[in-house]
């Protein structure tokens, strides 16, 4: 069973989303979401999450190609996902290429193209 993971917050689930999703469950045969929790957006990354945590959880949980939704609580602890889920590939948005070679030692690292005309910050400031 070939094991992919990926990383983010998840906030406002929108197409965009979707669309990586799907891409990174294409890749192999059981999808990973490690979702940011509440602290951790707001502590590390200065980020305020409309949904809680345990809400964009049920969200991604509902996905059908969402296997699995574990916390990330730190930037550090992607070495240590990688090893105990025994991930064969990590994968990010292509807004962050190069910035997590550093696992290459560890499984295979994929940047997937974004969908450009959407993010959660663009819906965020169109509300506004």
């Amino acid at each position: 069973m070939k094991k992919i993971i990926t990383y983010g917050t998840y906030d406002l689930l929108h197409y965009g989303h979707i669309n990586l999703l799907q891409r990174a469950k294409a890749l192999g045969d059981y999808l990973i979401v490690a979702l940011s929790t509440d602290e951790f957006n707001w502590n590390s990354k200065q980020k305020k999450c409309y949904f809680t945590y345990e809400q964009r959880k049920r969200l991604l949980e509902a996905v059908r190609y969402v296997d699995l939704v574990i916390p990330e609580e730190n930037w550090e602890q992607k070495i240590s996902d990688v090893k105990e889920f025994k991930v064969d590939t990590f994968v990010m948005g292509d807004d962050w290429t190069g910035k997590f070679d550093f696992l290459k030692d560890y499984c295979e690292v994929v940047y997937l193209p974004r969908t450009p005309e959407i993010s959660t910050t663009q819906i965020k400031k169109d509300l506004k």
